[in-house]
């Protein structure tokens, strides 16, 4: 019987091989160095990677249809616990390359629960998903689960092809990896959202602004992969900094005085790379230290500072989101409202609208004020990176605008209509 390759297998172990190449990193070297059933898996023999927080086993032989066979590929959930392994989340796997079947060309009907194109993660659809689970009913380690589904395809491959066999024991690259964490992104492939959490990959984020606000929305933005992300701040981080920021600082470390730039940039690249600190005021005069983001946050107080930022970054082409906190006392009450503007090229002269920009410094007593409270820094954070992923398209967006303001005496939040003022095919050719 003819020996054949599956068309979509054969492109995903082109895909998986460049991709492996790329995601054989520090983080999955060290998940293989202190994972013993990862380490059994490749001692066997298997063609095992790591991608987009997936266990992927290439070359696995399976029958077709037509009793011929082919070669496919096997995808697992992977969880961990810092730099190694734990017990399976789940016990069913995916397949790439085709629907398998028995050595008559039977579908596998009793292990096959799910068949259709089913995408994974960038460059990995599945074909079909497999349910079989152990007799203890879960699998102790990914080298149980791994091998017994191989075993269940290979054993009827093998039947027609006797040399059919999955352990074909590949060399080891070591080449480094291009994802931004220090571990692997578990979460996205744990709720099986790693294709939408790649469309939020921008190359460049800048965070003009490191106070309450700006900082919350660094510890949010910190957790996608952004391949950039540059913090604008001149400012020392202080005591009263500390009480509007995420995370707790100690005693030392006030004491030391650090730039919150440096602080801050401390304390994710413990998660991540690619955090740059830049200890300036950012305005007029040195706006084109934003030249070529691909987005920015504003969150500074400063309304001629504000001014500045918004014409340059028009000028430039840059989409950004500008967020704003006017809290006053009311009595022995503090009360008040949160902003959050958004600005494309597609939607400049809507976001200029009385009162979505303040650029004026003394007309504004609620700015003035400068009461912030850590809750309400952390909300206005929110609903910035969350109106940052409705324009990745990460999150849905039903028509909804690009200007809300949250009021704090009734809990009403209000988001504008929004009406794009030009095509996106022009917006594009405007940036």
């Amino acid at each position: 019987m003819q020996k054949v390759p599956s068309t979509k297998a054969t492109s995903l172990k082109a895909n998986l091989s460049r991709s492996a190449r790329r995601e054989l990193s520090s983080m999955s070297t060290q998940l293989f160095a202190h994972s013993q059933d990862l380490q059994r898996l490749r001692a066997d023999g298997y063609a095992v990677t790591i991608q987009s927080g997936h266990l992927i086993v290439g070359h696995v032989p399976y029958v077709t249809s037509t009793r011929e066979v082919a070669y496919g590929t096997i995808i697992s959930e992977l969880t961990t616990s810092g730099s190694s392994t734990v017990v399976p989340q789940t016990h069913v796997v995916h397949f790439a390359g085709g629907t398998p079947c028995d050595d008559q060309g039977h579908p596998l009907t009793k292990v096959v629960i799910q068949v259709g194109a089913t995408p994974i993660a960038d460059g990995l659809i599945a074909d079909c998903m497999f349910s079989s689970k152990p007799p203890s009913g879960a699998y102790a380690d990914y080298h149980e689960k791994i091998v017994r589904y191989a075993n269940m395809l290979v054993g009827y491959a093998q039947a027609i092809d006797p040399d059919a066999t999955a352990r074909i024991y590949p060399p080891v690259s070591t080449d480094s990896d291009d994802s931004v964490f220090e571990y692997l992104d578990s979460a996205s492939a744990r709720a099986g959202i790693t294709t939408l959490t790649d469309r939020l990959r921008c190359p460049s984020v800048a965070i003009v602004g490191l106070g309450g606000t700006g900082s919350f929305i660094l510890d949010l933005i910190a957790k996608t992969p952004i391949t950039e992300i540059h913090l604008f701040d001149s400012d020392e981080f202080l005591a009263h900094n500390a009480f509007r920021a995420p995370g707790a600082a100690s005693l030392a470390e006030l004491d030391a005085r650090p730039k919150k730039v440096d602080y801050f940039a401390r304390i994710y690249s413990k998660m991540r790379r690619g955090i740059t600190p830049h200890p300036v005021r950012v305005d007029g005069s040195n706006a084109d230290v934003l030249l070529g983001m691909s987005f920015v946050f504003i969150a500074i107080d400063s309304g001629s500072a504000r001014h500045d930022l918004v014409e340059a970054l028009e000028r430039m082409g840059i989409p950004f989101i500008d967020v704003g906190m006017g809290i006053d006392r009311q009595g022995e009450q503090l009360g008040g409202m949160l902003r959050v503007t958004t600005s494309t090229v597609q939607n400049r002269k809507s976001a200029r609208e009385p009162g979505r920009l303040p650029f004026a410094d003394a007309d504004d007593d609620l700015y003035r004020a400068n009461i912030q409270v850590a809750d309400m820094n952390a909300l206005n954070a929110v609903l910035a990176v969350s109106q940052w992923k409705q324009y990745m398209e990460f999150y849905a967006n039903r028509g909804g605008g690009l200007y809300i303001t949250y009021t704090i005496a009734t809990g009403q939040l209000l988001r504008d209509q929004h009406h794009p003022e030009i095509s996106a095919e022009e917006g594009r050719k405007a940036a």
